[in-house]
């Protein structure tokens, strides 16, 4: 069986230890759990899991981040991984950005910051139970 990975991005250490504890806390050793500060990182990241012949179903990603915003990073990720289920946590974000990563990266939610754990946990939840993975 393939090991399958979450990835965590944002440009803030203490919301990728935060939003990678809870996901830890409740789904356990059935993912690895990977984070990246900004989206450069993260495609660095994705190519090293798949090195390892590790796949990325999930990526939960910031909307504010230096170099490129989320938006932009997830339209990249689902040209290029398009099994990749995305997720576009913000506090900042406008209606178009939000708008343009669900139409154009197929985004399966937008939630906003300060997200709760009930949400984020039902949300993950709910693209695993729609993409068997």
């Amino acid at each position: 069986m393939v090991k399958q990975a979450i990835l965590c991005v944002d440009d803030e250490a203490i919301i990728l230890i935060a939003m990678k504890q809870e996901l830890k806390h409740h789904f356990g050793s059935r993912f690895v759990y990977e984070t990246a500060l900004n989206a450069k990182e993260a495609f660095s990241v994705i190519e090293s899991l798949n090195e390892e012949g590790i796949e990325v179903v999930i990526i939960i990603s910031d909307w504010l981040m230096p170099g490129m915003k989320g938006d932009e990073f997830l339209i990249i990720v689902r040209e290029r991984f398009p099994s990749i289920a995305a997720v576009m946590v913000t506090g900042q974000a406008d209606e178009t950005a939000i708008e343009r990563a669900l139409e154009t990266a197929h985004i399966r939610a937008c939630i906003r910051k300060p997200w709760s754990s009930r949400e984020l946990i039902s949300i993950i939840e709910s693209i695993l139970e729609e993409t068997p993975v």
